[in-house]
């Protein structure tokens, strides 16, 4: 098991980080030839298609990944109702594409978003073939299909950028990106649906994806909610100012959090039944997370200032407050991701449906007070913040009750991590204010200053998480220099 999952874990997080790191040079380049209120228009659309493809996906996704055996007629039988669904969703998008330029005040809405909503149906293709893969814990086909669609789709999205395409290159690069995927995911698993449709399949798994559907939905409404307030409140140039900030803090959250989520998913789905087996695995999972995530997102913040006009040029100095403070709300996903894991892999889809309400009902008090107080986009921010730390505690607490891993046994274990990450963030920050030169050098000072403070610490504190991370890379690295030098004596 713990072969498959650092084996797993390596490919995911090289899939996640090789895509995201792809996407984050394509969109400096994007940055720089366009201009904000293009990242706007784009990001008031987002919701929609984000919540149209949880619709789609109705939960069944990790129905199937969580059942040990899934056979061909559950597989068809999901991919029959995602198509039907993605379907439907477009025509109605479509027809109501003109009620929300509208609504946005923006008229160039319309004929973008029927053509952007193509992707729910393209993507519709692929559902199946990804989930294949996730119960093989096969992330390396994975990592190959999403680089090829990366780099290719970035190359079309530049090359009409300066053409002088504008918003288009946008559209053009998320269309053309999932339609590689699709078809590479079609090429390299090579899985055909059978002419079936199975009622007591969709039922079985509709009766544990309906909860996981409506806390989805939930979800995703109140992830992407900031970008229709934004849109609807401000300037679209003010939302594309959120917007690049947004993706510039998810270029190290999503890769983290998506791999860890991915990869712990069918793993411990797979111990289930071993109630201390699960708890070993689920806690060393929490702890060398929040090792490697709280250091990078609070390093993040702290390196802000020269890091933004580094990348994405003067223009873009209005993101790094925003930056900043999305960097220490974003801090706690992985571990809110984890603990939900725990939720749906011993099927308790109910707890997930209520835990999620219980923190959109707070998120939703925090926001109207926000703009009852008229403290802008950063009292919205602040919101997040707030919201994701009382979260966790939620999080924790509805955990512990499917798995005996105490809110105070968990907290005693994030804590040693956190303070040395909030010393190092502060440190890293401090550092950069008194330092000499342009930003670059400001910039790779302060990483320097940061990391060695951090593992100097680290050492000090005997955080065993260290010693976890190191027994991790050194096999893996050693597995790489081994492939290494195997090609080079076959080719000689």
């Amino acid at each position: 098991m713990k072969k498959k999952t650092l084996s797993g874990l390596f490919w995911s997080m090289a899939d996640l980080i090789s895509n995201q790191g792809i996407q984050f040079i394509i969109q400096i380049v994007l940055a720089r030839l366009l201009l904000p209120e293009h990242f706007g228009l784009i990001a008031m659309m987002t919701v929609l298609i984000a919540i149209s493809t949880s619709i789609i996906d109705c939960g069944f996704t990790q129905g199937l990944v969580r059942e040990k055996d899934s056979s061909q007629e559950d597989y068809s039988t999901v991919f029959y109702f995602n198509f039907f669904m993605a379907s439907i969703l477009y025509f109605i998008i479509f027809i109501s594409s003109n009620a929300i330029g509208v609504f946005f005040r923006e008229p160039e809405l319309a004929p973008i978003l029927k053509i952007l909503a193509l992707v729910l149906i393209i993507d519709s293709f692929g559902i199946i073939q990804r989930v294949i893969l996730i119960k093989n814990v096969d992330f390396k086909t994975q990592t190959k299909i999403n680089l090829i669609a990366g780099v290719a789709s970035g190359i079309l999205a530049l090359i009409c950028a300066v053409r002088g395409y504008g918003v288009w290159s946008l559209v053009i690069k998320t269309i053309s990106m999932q339609l590689i995927q699709t078809v590479l995911l079609w090429l390299f698993n090579k899985w055909i649906p059978s002419f079936v449709f199975n009622i007591k399949s969709f039922k079985r798994l509709f009766g544990f994806g309906s909860k996981l559907l409506v806390s989805g939905l939930i979800d995703t409404a109140y992830n992407n909610i900031y970008f229709i307030l934004i849109g609807r409140l401000y300037s679209s140039s003010q939302l594309g100012y959120y917007t690049n900030a947004v993706k510039l803090r998810d270029v190290a959250s999503q890769s983290i959090t998506a791999s860890i989520q991915r990869v712990t998913y069918p793993v411990l789905s797979g111990i289930q039944d071993d109630e201390e087996k699960l708890k070993i695995g689920f806690r060393k999972v929490m702890k060398t997370t929040l090792f490697i995530f709280f250091p990078i997102m609070l390093g993040l913040a702290a390196i802000a200032n020269p890091l933004i006009p580094l990348i994405y040029g003067d223009k873009w100095v209005t993101s790094i407050l925003y930056f900043q403070l999305l960097c220490i709300a974003g801090m706690l996903y992985p571990l809110h991701a984890i603990n939900l894991n725990i939720l749906q892999v011993k099927g308790r889809s109910d707890l997930f449906l209520l835990v999620e309400i219980i923190k959109k009902t707070l998120l939703t008090l925090l926001i109207i007070m926000s703009i009852w107080n008229g403290s802008g986009i950063i009292g919205l921010i602040w919101s997040a913040i707030v919201n994701s730390f009382v979260s966790l505690l939620l999080n924790t607490y509805f955990s512990s009750k499917v798995i005996s891993y105490p809110v105070k046994e968990q907290m005693k274990d994030l804590a040693p991590g956190f303070i040395i990450s909030i010393a190092m963030g502060g440190i890293t920050f401090l550092s950069g204010m008194v330092l000499p030169g342009n930003d670059l050098v400001t910039l790779a000072c302060q990483i320097i200053i940061g990391i060695v403070f951090y593992v100097i610490a680290s050492k000090l504190a005997k955080i065993e998480e260290f010693d976890t991370i190191y027994e991790m890379i050194v096999p893996l690295i050693k597995r790489i220099r081994h492939k290494k030098y195997s090609i080079a004596d076959k080719a000689n």
